[in-house]
């Protein structure tokens, strides 16, 4: 089946969940099938020290950083991008622009979920097999087992094919999402081949570590209902928080009223005493027009 069959395919998968487990297309449900036959086998290869553990030997006594040696600062640096912390808070930052932004939380919690997912599964793995790495190896031609290492599958590869490959799952556009499935599959590459390059991880720990991550990503849909979920659940808090915030808040208290002086009325107001010639003093009442009348037009 063509490459361009299968992203449309995969595009006209529904990101929001329709039931309590959404099911997967066929496409997606055959490469997570074939993802989980292939992780088996490489599993069985190793527990079995078959001819992919001679492989990892015949890579390693190869020593590719001492053979082009030109491109060790390159490749030094590039390693980077599968590191969990840098990636993690680069992508972060991103998604919670765009989560701001489209006003959901459905971005930061799939990338929390997918990590989630990522360190419980490859963690397991890790410290269940417990195999050393290429420069701490004791014995050659060993699958160096249970010897209290820490692996495989190559944690830089699968958090490479994770981190990266959640920005094209949360693409809303076809080809934003072809385009950045081009990006995160040269990352997860580049990262993978760049561990072997510097002796850090066995050719196996690689090939376990794109199968481990590509697992998460295609597992990733089953999710949805749970994402759904918390971010309801986070909105309804905030609105609780918000509304006994309101009840709490006292309510302010109006203005105090300023007292407005009483008008006198003019008519019946008494005027200064006067004397009447006979020794007593009379006040005499003034009429209103003579109150409302101005002194000039008095005398």
């Amino acid at each position: 089946m063509r490459t361009d069959r299968i992203f449309s395919r995969l595009e006209q998968e529904p990101h929001r969940p329709r039931g309590p487990f959404p099911r997967m297309s066929p496409v997606r449900l055959g490469l997570f099938s074939a993802t989980v036959a292939f992780y088996l086998a490489i599993v069985v290869a190793v527990l079995g020290t078959t001819w992919l553990v001679q492989l990892d030997w015949q890579v390693m006594l190869f020593r590719p950083y001492k053979q082009w040696p030109a491109i060790h600062g390159f490749l030094d640096a590039f390693v980077v991008l599968g590191q969990r912390g840098p990636t993690a808070v680069l992508v972060a930052a991103w998604l919670g622009w765009r989560s701001w932004r489209q006003r959901t939380l459905r971005p930061l919690l799939a990338l929390g979920f997918a990590l989630l997912l990522l360190n419980a599964s490859v963690g397991a793995v890790k410290i269940g097999l417990g195999r050393l790495g290429p420069h701490y190896a004791t014995e050659v031609g060993s699958a160096e087992l249970w010897a209290g290492g820490d692996i495989f599958p190559s944690g830089h590869t699968a958090n490479a094919v994770v981190t990266w490959g959640i920005l094209a799952y949360l693409a809303t556009t076809p080809r934003a999402r072809r385009w950045l499935s081009v990006v995160a599959a040269v990352f997860a590459l580049g990262v993978g081949a760049t561990t072997v390059y510097l002796g850090t991880h066995w050719v196996s720990d690689v090939l376990l570590g794109w199968a481990a991550g590509l697992l998460i990503l295609l597992g990733l849909p089953w999710c949805e209902p749970a994402i759904a979920r918390v971010e309801a659940l986070v909105f309804a808090l905030r609105e609780r928080f918000s509304t006994a915030g309101s009840w709490l808040a006292p309510n302010p208290a109006p203005p105090a009223a300023q007292p407005v002086p009483a008008r006198q009325s003019l008519v019946g107001a008494r005027v200064p005493t006067q004397d009447s010639g006979n020794g007593t003093r009379a006040a005499m009442p003034r009429a209103a027009d003579e109150a409302r009348a101005p002194a000039s037009s008095r005398y």
